[in-house]
Formats: structure tokens, sequence, C-alpha cells
């Protein structure tokens, strides 16, 4: 039962990231559709990041009422359908109401999984588990890419990605008893989750007094604005700057995100060597070596290397800050704190993106590589001041 619950929460996590690049590789054919500027991206990033940032709030408190499984079951359910809006819509308008659901779909389903995670089961199986989010991320670009080049339409990029999320659905529902025998069984070692379900939800001014709370949010802030700005302006840094045709920029736009994928599925083993703080550490260099392969001037080979290194780095940082939680802050706050974590990841991913999207329009797209080395700056230092205050190295 162990495994098998294991391979659902990673198809769940395959249909979390095949959503996340398809906004970015379809604008470059859908803005002229909607005689809207390039820029207009960024209004729908951010009501879909809106929406993720509502439910990761809430997640706490509907996670202890309604359980992991049926979170996941719903989220997934609600996704679907707001794919299947964005496939028949014919106008802005349109889009950024689907983009709702598009985005409550998707907050509740990443902070449910990645805490019960976190509480029951070793580093390992988080960063694979993100390689499963990777996963997503870079086949959807392609299934964008493939619809494109065979002139079916960007719509019909949607429609392929929300018939899986739609067979997904169905798989979750039938594994519904499994989350209750695994939990009746208990877990791998970590705290007992169902004791931790039955503590009260923390508020937001309770979990600002913690300790480091502030500092790994911001932190979270800023990773989220390195991966999204990435995610959604990668395809036309390449278009704009580099001179690719708009369908050889969604397939290498998907570089992002196979350096993400290879690199955590490498995570996982590197994490018998290295605890959560260094894999932080040892991403945050690999990003800062890509950032500078794509301000210097060495050319598109140089430059698509950095695109993939950024993704190399983003790798570990995000599923081992999830993991560590439990750690850092203990496992009874490890719930509500996640969930704070997401909707601050997620706030990073409504204001950072379409800020960028003001600064190409205004001054120039080729500052994107130089955007994202002041966040990892930031970033920094922020995980630094977290080391110091809870003293776990």
């Amino acid at each position: 039962m162990f495994h098998l619950l294991l391979a659902v929460i990673y198809l769940a996590f395959i249909s979390l990231g095949l959503p996340d690049a398809l906004l970015g590789s379809a604008w470059p054919s859908m803005y002229p559709v909607f005689h809207v500027p390039v820029s207009y991206a960024g209004i729908i990033s951010m009501i879909i990041a809106a929406g993720t940032v509502i439910s990761s709030l809430q997640n706490d408190r509907l996670t202890k009422k309604l359980g992991t499984g049926k979170i996941t079951a719903i989220s997934v359910a609600t996704t679907a359908v707001a794919l299947i809006g964005f496939s028949v819509s014919h106008s802005f308008i349109a889009l950024c109401l689907w983009a709702v659901p598009y985005g409550l779909g998707g907050g509740s389903v990443d902070a449910a999984l990645n805490n019960y995670v976190a509480l029951h089961y070793e580093s390992r199986h988080m960063s694979w588990l993100h390689c499963m989010w990777g996963v997503g991320a870079s086949i959807g670009p392609y299934i964008m890419g493939y619809a494109l080049s065979n002139k079916q339409g960007w719509s019909m990029g949607y429609r392929y990605i929300s018939i899986f999320q739609i067979g997904l659905t169905a798989i979750l529902i039938i594994s519904l008893p499994l989350w209750k025998q695994f939990q009746n069984k208990g877990n791998t070692g970590q705290p007992d989750s169902s004791s931790v379900c039955t503590l009260p939800a923390l508020t937001l001014k309770q979990i600002f007094q913690i300790p480091g709370a502030r500092e790994i949010l911001f932190a979270f802030f800023c990773y989220s604005a390195i991966e999204q700005t990435s995610s959604l302006w990668a395809s036309s840094y390449l278009v704009l700057h580099l001179g690719y045709s708009s369908e050889k920029a969604a397939g290498f736009a998907s570089l992002f995100f196979i350096g993400i994928t290879v690199g955590r599925g490498i995570s996982g083993f590197i994490t018998f060597k290295l605890n959560d703080s260094q894999m932080i550490h040892l991403g945050e260099g690999i990003i800062l070596i890509g950032v500078l392969a794509m301000i210097f001037p060495f050319g598109k080979t140089i430059a698509l290397t950095g695109l993939i290194l950024i993704g190399l780095g983003c790798a570990p940082i995000y599923p081992s800050i999830i993991h560590s939680t439990p750690a850092h802050f203990g496992a009874d706050k490890s719930q509500s704190i996640i969930g704070v974590q997401m909707a601050f990841a997620y706030i990073g991913t409504c204001l950072m993106p379409p800020f960028f999207g003001i600064i190409a329009r205004s001054i120039d797209i080729t500052l994107f590589p130089i955007y994202l080395g002041v966040f990892l700056c930031i970033m920094f230092f922020m995980y630094e001041t977290v080391i110091k205050k809870t003293h776990i190295v």
C-alpha cells in the first residue's frame, strides 16, 4: 500500500506540472489571436496565482476537514474543467475567468501533497515527487508544440492536457481508500499524522511570530519569482531576443523544465549524502552559473545551456525547503506553515512575472537574466537567516 499510494501521489504531481508551462509556451501564438499586447500574459498569470494563494491559505482547514485524498481529487477535477474552459475561450476576458478555477485547483493539491510527503516520506521521495512535477512541466510545452506544429492550434494543446487531468481524477477517486489505510497503519517514522490533524490551524499572526518563519516565506517568494518568471518569459525571450520562431521557442523553453526534472531525479540520490540545507546551497550556486551564462554574450548555445542550468539549480531548492519545514518549525506546525509558504510562493508568481512583463515592454527583454539574478541574491540571504534563527543546518 505504501508504494501504491506513492505512485498515485507521483501521478498527481505530474498532473500538477502539466498545465504550469502551457501559458508561457502557447502565449506567442495566443496573444495575436486575442488582439492584446504580449505583456497581457502577466494578467492571466496573476489571476491564476491569486487563486492559488487563496486555496493555499485555506488548505490547512480544508485538509483537516476532508483529508488529503479528497482534496487532491477535487483539486485535479477543478483544474481539468478550467483547462477545458481555456480550450474553448474566444476572448481574453474568458481566459481571465477560467484562470480562477485554474489557480484554485493548483494551490490546494500543491500544499496538501507537499505536507503529506514531508510528514510521511524521506527527503529523496520529496525530490522525486517534485521530479514528477518537472516531468509534467516538461511534457506540457512539447504537447503544445506538437499541437502548434501540426496546425491544430493552441486550444487543442490545452484540450490534450485536460483529457489527462480527467483520467487522473478518476484514478484519484478510485484510490481514496488507500489514503485512509495508510494513515491507519502509520508511516515511515515521521510524526504521527493523525495527532497532527487534530491540532487547530495556526493564524497568520501566529505563524509570523515563529522565529525564521517570515524569512522562509520571503525565500519562497523569491524562489517562485525565479521559477515562474523563467516559465512565463523564457519562450518570449528566445523569440524576441535570440530570434527563434514561436514553434522552436515553445520546444526550447521546455529545456528549463527538463533541467528541473533531471535535477530532481538526481537530487533524490544526492540526498543520501547531503542534507536539505546543503541541497539548497548547491541549487543556488548552479542557478548563479546559469544566470551568468545568459548575461554574457556567448551566443545562442550558451544561452540555452544557461536556461538548462537555471532549471537544474531550481531542482533541489523547492523540495528541500518543503521537506525541512517539520525540522525547522515542528511537525505540529508544518501543515499551517507549508500552506502559507505555498501562498507566498504564489504571491511571487502573481506579482513578479507580470512585473517583468512591464520591464520587458518599457525597457528591454534582455534584462531577463539580470532580473532572475536579483531574486537569487535575496533568496540566498533570507535562507541564511532562517538557518541562524532555527539553528538547523
